[in-house]
């Protein structure tokens, strides 16, 4: 459709539907060459600064990417085929100008380059570990387990998050960024903690694409976590590529020994 609102004007409309709501739609104002691109390419970030070639370049492009990672993962394959198509009408693109966050008008073609790269199974050299613990048995698991993953591979990034202190959209963020994953929790009330089972549910709902995983914990008594972070790991997904580890009471060093091969061999299989 296209609206006439001068001599040398035009607004057209192309839909996107799922990007990232059914009723979302691109307009194109011709003789402007601006897009405004509704929710794509857009953040949840606010700056006085307004263009892209005026705010930090790192903050930008981690709010960018914490946006794509938590909003559009679920619609990769749509966002693929959308860009596709919007590039094959050959439009001349000045300004990309998003529903919200900085709008693109220095080579605004980086960010649909970067969508196209985030929407193909993204993943960098990441290893992320996420954890909830009641009295830090189970932080010293991951720690050690983060320790054995450094001491094998000097390249990986390794990030550990407890989940029940850190911004869940950050930690989504970093999971997207990930080639790998591992969750640990303690056992509480034959199950695990509900910090820990809220990331799972989200990234079970998210539908990350070719990742790689692992479970561990602690338990006093009947150690079911590390069994139901297993499952809710397949059900998100997520490839178990090792048999988890749990250890009993707060780890002793001979635990501790465990957790940093465990580590290890957790490198060896991806």
């Amino acid at each position: 459709d296209e609206l006439e609102i001068g001599e040398n004007n035009k607004l057209i409309f192309i839909e996107a539907r799922m990007l990232h709501w059914p009723d979302s739609m691109f307009t194109y104002m011709t003789g402007e060459n601006i897009l405004f691109s509704n929710d794509a390419f857009g953040q949840h970030y606010a700056s006085n600064l307004l263009y892209n070639d005026l705010v930090d370049q790192a903050e930008l492009y981690q709010e960018a990417i914490k946006y794509y990672a938590n909003i559009l993962t679920p619609f990769s394959s749509l966002v693929t085929n959308k860009i596709k198509e919007v590039l094959g009408f050959n439009l001349s693109v000045d300004v990309i100008a998003t529903s919200h966050g900085i709008i693109w008008r220095d080579n605004p073609a980086q960010i649909i380059e970067k969508y196209l790269e985030w929407a193909d199974a993204y993943q960098e050299n990441q290893i992320t570990i996420v954890y909830d613990t009641m009295w830090n048995a189970t932080r010293k698991m991951a720690e050690a387990i983060a320790e054995g993953i450094k001491s094998v591979d000097k390249d990986v990034t390794v990030k550990l998050f407890n989940a029940a202190n850190s911004d869940k959209n950050d930690v989504i963020t970093e999971l997207f960024k990930s080639k790998a994953m591992l969750f640990g929790s303690s056992t509480v009330n034959k199950s695990i903690m509900h910090a820990t089972g809220g990331i799972l549910d989200m990234i079970k709902g998210i539908g990350f694409k070719n990742k790689k995983g692992a479970a561990f914990g602690s338990y006093g008594w009947s150690g079911e976590s590390v069994a139901i972070l297993e499952e809710r790991l397949k059900n998100a997904k997520i490839e178990i590529v090792q048999e988890g580890i749990k250890e009993l009471w707060n780890p002793d060093e001979e635990s501790i020994d465990r957790c940093v091969e465990f580590g290890k061999e957790f490198v060896g299989k991806l």
